[in-house]
């Protein structure tokens, strides 16, 4: 089946909020079978939220809205679905008796009298059990079998409610005979996308073994998306391997993962299968590298520790790095990157140090090294290693960049791809 997502609130539209609730329905919903066509978003008021609702009923007969079901001003969903289906609002006692009952649970002396409007059902609407919440949502139906259903534009409320009560709805509702939308990703990193797809050659253009294949660029690297549309699951898997397999042959070396793979605990996992240890001296990042590391459970029997060493006083005093050697090559040499990398293996007596100094910006760029400017060290076993890399966007952007590229630098050497 095909259906529309509309998603209500000013703070989607202002950039303030982001909007979860439409990835989340595409993604679960997917999965049944169901296809999203079109996805819309809308500030809070009445007649936009009715028109968007009209033009998707229009096309698809079938929409799901996300917001403004709660009790304030502002939340004006379910006045505007009533008026497009031109039906009144009714006081539902039995929905004003449980949203009282939730209050009074979490200690209240009585309920807000601006709760009740969330006790305003359109005659004729089913109202959906909200669990989690003060706001039930609503299905509501006309004659010709076009539908909308309103949920709350709480993250955990309305993934809760999608998938205990949406979900089986709508495979009630219209047999798929297990056909289903599956998508996979193969993330890579340390190429760009049109080299990626050069790379690629036959199988970077739309298709991939009969999949679409999409580009995602991204400070991490590139995803390559494949998605299998309409086939039972077994034969939609079986499908999305090939094409992996693909993707692979032409790409391995650049490839970490698939689907939500984070490559600090790629290179978490490669370690600890070697049991061996990492220490990190950051620069430019500030600590960054090592955030990300310990952002992963389980990361402290492999990350031992890291010096963030933004002054060069750090840098002689904590590392080692030979005064001279930063006043010859500079901070932001490749030099300085491996003794930085050496230096913090030696301090901390770790398998694996990796040194990263750089100019992020905005300012401290010179003609010959501007902002962007990158060197990036690892010591392996003693094997060092130094890339020296040109990162464009803003501060957080070269910081970021810079991270990815020292954790794809020891996948690399630990792996033993080149």
């Amino acid at each position: 089946m095909r259906l529309e997502l509309v998603t209500i609130g000013d703070e989607l539209l202002l950039g303030f909020t982001v909007d979860t609730n439409a990835a989340f329905l595409a993604r679960t919903l997917s999965e049944i079978g169901v296809e999203i066509v079109r996805r819309a978003t809308v500030g809070d008021e009445s007649e936009r939220i009715a028109q968007a609702v009209r033009d998707a009923l229009d096309r698809t007969g079938a929409v799901i809205t996300t917001g403004g079901l709660g009790p304030t001003a502002d939340d004006r969903t379910r006045p505007a679905i009533a008026q497009v289906f031109g039906r009144a609002l009714r006081m539902d006692e039995a929905v004003m008796a449980q949203i009282a009952a939730r209050f009074k649970r979490y200690g209240y002396t009585s309920m807000p009298a601006s709760n009740s409007v969330q006790a305003m059902v359109p005659e004729g609407a089913t109202v959906l059990d909200n669990p989690n919440g003060s706001a039930p949502g609503l299905w509501i139906e006309d004659e010709r079998g076009r539908w909308v259903a309103l949920l709350p534009g709480v993250p955990h409320e309305m993934r809760a409610m999608t998938t205990e009560v949406i979900v089986p709805m709508l495979t009630k509702r219209y047999a798929t005979n297990g056909a289903v939308v599956l998508s996979r990703t193969v993330r890579t990193t340390g190429i760009g996308e049109s080299a990626l797809a050069e790379l690629l050659g036959e199988d970077g253009h739309d298709t991939v073994a009969g999949l679409p294949l999409a580009f995602l660029p991204g400070w991490e690297g590139v995803d390559l998306r494949i998605t299998a549309h309409d086939l039972p699951r077994p034969q939609a898997e079986a499908a999305l391997e090939k094409a992996e397999a693909k993707l692979r042959s032409h790409a391995d070396r650049y490839v970490y993962g698939r689907d939500a793979a984070n490559l600090a605990a790629v290179v978490l996992d490669l370690c600890r299968a070697k049991g061996w240890h990492i220490g990190t001296a950051e620069s430019c990042t500030g600590g960054m590298l090592g955030e990300r590391i310990t952002a992963i459970p389980g990361s402290s029997d492999v990350y031992v520790g890291g010096v963030v060493a933004y002054d060069d006083r750090v840098k002689t005093s904590a590392l080692g790095v030979p005064a001279a050697l930063i006043r010859e090559h500079g901070a932001v040499s490749e030099p300085v990157a491996r003794a930085m990398a050496s230096g913090i293996r030696s301090v901390l007596g770790t398998e694996i140090g990796i040194g990263i100094t750089g100019i992020a910006g905005p300012t401290g760029g010179t003609p010959d090294k501007p902002v962007g400017t990158v060197w990036i060290a690892t010591d392996v076993g003693g094997d060092v290693q130094a890339t020296g890399r040109r990162y464009l966007g803003d501060r957080e952007d070269v910081r970021r960049r810079s991270t990815q590229a020292a954790l794809d630098q020891v996948r690399r050497s630990v792996s033993g791809v080149r």
